[in-house]
């Protein structure tokens, strides 16, 4: 891979993972309502849980979703059904009694859950094969893999931990009481919508 198609690789990592999304939707509702410190599990099993996916799919776990049309529908029923069931839950999730998460009634998700969460995203799978073809020439496949990896790693740790951190901060100026609460809903319906679209897209 030349520098020019890293720097190129960097800059669509970038975008991607700093645009608005389900993932980024989520660590800053869970940041306003949880506190940085509580999401950071939450914010790593993203940040490191989609880079290890495609690095699956560089290796060639991507002809799977290609080659079935089954699989790709299935796929995009079960991911609008887990991200409903996550709006549900940031959409209702209850106010922090304190300044960072203490006394809530919810939890964070975990880091297997957050790294969980890219599998069952058909846009995840749909990105990383994208990726795959058009950075992988198949000379080092496993070396060009691990440099994908690597970028989007880095672009993820830096996107989660700014939305979290940002997501905090809306919530310490938000409070703990009903300009929380329509925050947290927002948040949810906006997942809801992308649950949404995947199906239409599906």
């Amino acid at each position: 891979m030349t520098s020019e198609q890293v720097i190129a690789l960097l800059g669509f990592a970038l975008a991607t993972t700093w645009t608005p999304g389900p993932n980024n939707v989520m660590l800053a509702a869970s940041g306003a309502t949880h506190g940085w410190r509580k999401t950071l599990p939450h914010a790593l099993g993203v940040a490191l849980g989609f880079p290890v996916m495609v690095f699956a799919v560089a290796l060639g776990l991507g002809e799977v979703f290609e080659a079935a049309p089954a699989f790709r529908t299935g796929l995009a029923w079960l991911g609008a059904a887990v991200m409903l069931w996550l709006a549900w839950r940031i959409g209702t999730a209850a106010p922090a009694a304190g300044p960072d998460g203490e006394g809530t009634s919810t939890r964070p998700f975990s880091f297997l859950e957050a790294a969980a969460f890219q599998w069952v995203n058909p846009k995840a799978w749909v990105m990383s094969i994208g990726v795959s073809a058009t950075y992988v020439s198949g000379v080092a496949p496993v070396r060009e893999a691990f440099l994908i990896m690597l970028v989007f790693m880095l672009a993820g740790l830096s996107s989660s931990q700014a939305w979290t951190a940002s997501g905090a901060a809306i919530g310490r100026a938000l409070g703990t009481g009903q300009r929380l609460r329509l925050f947290n809903a927002t948040m949810g319906v906006l997942v809801a919508v992308s649950a949404l679209w995947l199906l239409f897209e599906a």
